[in-house]
């Protein structure tokens, strides 16, 4: 099954897909980064998954997102009737998961068929299954894990499937509910799906309900919010990358991750993200988190946690899972949580001005962080490091790193400026000027006069672009301009834009990759700099019609292939969808104002 088949359904907690057939293939409970008992997307219906859908073949397919909602209806028709598959994560979450899914007969009669296979421990451990009472509940456990399923219709096991075949007929609804609890407490409680799923409806209507924005694009900003908001953890605020591991970026390669875990520079796209269309409680949330994550000594900040700020994301293969369509080593864990990426600490300080120009109050104990950081960068900003794209080539003096190195002095200084923080100003000022004089003799080709990878190089990469979006040169200057005509001439591949060349393993991997999304988006934010408006919304359109059916992006195109690849979906490329649909509807609004033409009517 493709990637963009499949749809997203979370409850803030975990997330499962759900492919156009009705069957689940990736579920971790009871968090983001826990175990798989769904791994059928990297392996086989051995390896776990739940389907329902009718035994027939089904003539017609049609699916969406309930209006405004994260809970997804597919329509199956077939030569004798046609049902809706509702699938549900009741949201808000507790500490005990529920997955309801329901069963209605729109017209005719249809026969259902239900094939429920748990696998604990990422398709590998196969649980002790007993029936509740002789009915038609059961109850699977092993180690940790109790999962619960509750059923209305009855099931039967066989070679460790739990199977049911079952007839609907029009106006018939067909109720199921999986939950998941530790295996030492007592079986939980009934819950009355029907007022559960309106209850999961509500709140996600009330809260897209508070958005603000002005956009010529509300649909997909929306959707965009919406699975952001999924992919937040409802305790911590931490913001998970993708819910999947080990989706490929080039298939049958592998170059196959981890994405389960909270990445700090999501912190400052994700908040300009939020706090444009009102949301500072969630930005706040994140804020906190980021504090939390990397409070203690400066010299231990990572560049990832886990979603409650874990520091120890050991990366280990799993032999007996096949991978996506071959794709292998499938991954669990990340071990470039390890590496130096100078970055991050750019992107912290670039949230805390970010958020108080939104409102967010002013925070001693963040500030007070941000401090001894900003002692710490002072004395490692001159040495080379992994970079924003995870390397595992060798360190080097990488200029986007050292941008944001300039970044996080720039931010901090305007925090004094603006927000009456203390802080060693003209010290910092001083560091700020000679670190742009530096990366400006260093970064820049002496011939080409463009900005390049690293120290020496004369290659690009997509996180140039970012140079004038975070300030550090103005988009008119003749560095950017050459920069982008550089990343247009060797970056692009059918309008889109990869990271960097993979061409002989320069990053220490073989193979090659996709086009990146986010990196694509990023070249519509420069072109709104520049004023190129027409090529901003050309990329724009080409960009939003990647999206699958349900609105939703993964990380990477393959333009080869013409599908998406990589984790799905990818937080970093929503959070950029969001930022370039905002940026690009208020620079069309402003040039149509400016030429009287406000009161055109939409694209």
């Amino acid at each position: 099954m493709l990637i963009e088949d499949y749809a997203m359904i979370g409850n803030r907690a975990t997330a499962a897909l759900v492919g156009r057939n009705g069957s689940i293939d990736w579920l971790c409970l009871p968090r983001f980064d826990s175990d798989a008992c769904f791994a059928a997307l990297l392996g086989d219906r051995e390896n776990g998954r739940w389907l329902i859908g009718p035994r027939e073949a089904v003539t017609r397919l049609s699916r969406r997102y309930r209006m405004d909602t994260m809970i997804l209806e597919t329509d199956m028709q077939t030569e004798t009737g046609t049902i809706r598959l509702t699938d549900c994560m009741i949201t808000p979450p507790s500490d005990r998961t529920h997955l309801v899914r329901t069963v209605t007969c729109l017209s005719g009669q249809v026969e259902v068929h239900l094939d429920l296979v748990l696998r604990l421990g990422f398709g590998r451990i196969v649980p002790w299954v007993r029936r509740i009472d002789g009915g038609h509940d059961l109850v699977a456990i092993a180690g940790p894990d109790m999962i619960v399923l509750r059923s209305e219709v009855p099931l039967t096991s066989a070679n460790f499937h739990t199977e049911g075949d079952f007839l609907v007929t029009r106006g018939q609804t067909i109720r199921f509910a999986l939950q998941w609890l530790p295996s030492h407490l007592p079986l939980p409680d009934l819950i009355d799906i029907d007022r559960a799923v309106l209850g999961t409806e509500r709140h996600w209507r009330e809260w897209i309900g508070q958005m603000r924005l002005t956009t010529r694009w509300p649909d997909a900003v929306a959707r965009s919010l919406m699975t952001l908001h999924a992919l937040t953890h409802w305790q911590t605020g931490g913001i998970v990358a993708a819910p999947t591991s080990s989706l490929p970026e080039s298939i049958g390669g592998e170059r196959n991750w981890d994405y389960r875990y909270c990445w700090l520079r999501d912190a400052s796209l994700t908040l300009q993200a939020l706090l444009r269309v009102g949301y500072i409680e969630e930005a706040s949330a994140w804020q906190d988190w980021l504090d939390r994550a990397v409070a203690g000594s400066p010299e231990d900040v990572q560049i990832m946690y886990g979603i409650a700020g874990e520091r120890r994301l050991v990366e280990w293969e799993v032999p007996w899972l096949a991978g996506y369509e071959g794709s292998r080593p499938v991954r669990v864990g990340n071990s470039a949580a390890g590496q130096v990426q100078l970055d991050v600490y750019g992107e912290m300080a670039d949230a805390l001005v970010a958020g108080h120009r939104a409102g967010m109050p002013r925070d001693s104990n963040s500030w007070q962080i941000r401090l001894t950081m900003l002692k710490h960068l002072e004395k490692i900003w001159t040495e080379p490091d992994d970079g924003i794209w995870e390397m595992r080539g060798g360190r080097r003096h990488f200029v986007h790193s050292k941008v944001m190195a300039w970044v996080a002095f720039d931010r901090s200084i305007r925090a004094i400026e603006e927000f009456g923080y203390e802080g060693p100003l003209e010290h910092w000022r001083s560091i700020r000027e000679a670190m742009h004089a530096e990366i400006c003799e260093k970064g820049v080709d002496p011939e080409e006069r463009h900005f390049v990878q690293c120290y020496g190089s004369t290659e690009v990469d997509a996180s140039l672009l970012l140079i004038p979006i975070v300030g550090f040169l103005p988009p008119d200057d003749p560095r950017v301009v050459n920069t982008i005509a550089a990343i247009e001439q060797e970056l692009l591949v059918d309008g889109f834009v990869r990271r960097y060349k993979t061409d002989g393993g320069n990053d220490g991997l073989a193979g090659s990759e996709g086009v990146f999304l986010a990196c694509s988006f990023w070249l519509v934010d420069n072109y709104v700099l520049m004023g190129r408006l027409d090529d901003a919304e050309a990329l724009f359109r080409k960009l939003i019609a990647l999206q699958n059916d349900l609105g939703l992006l993964s990380e990477e195109y393959d333009v080869g292939r013409k599908r998406l690849i990589g984790n799905f979906p990818q937080a970093f490329t929503h959070i950029a969808l969001v930022n370039s649909a905002l940026s690009l509807s208020a620079a069309i609004q402003e040039f149509d104002k400016l030429n009287g033409l406000e009161n055109e009517p939409n694209a």
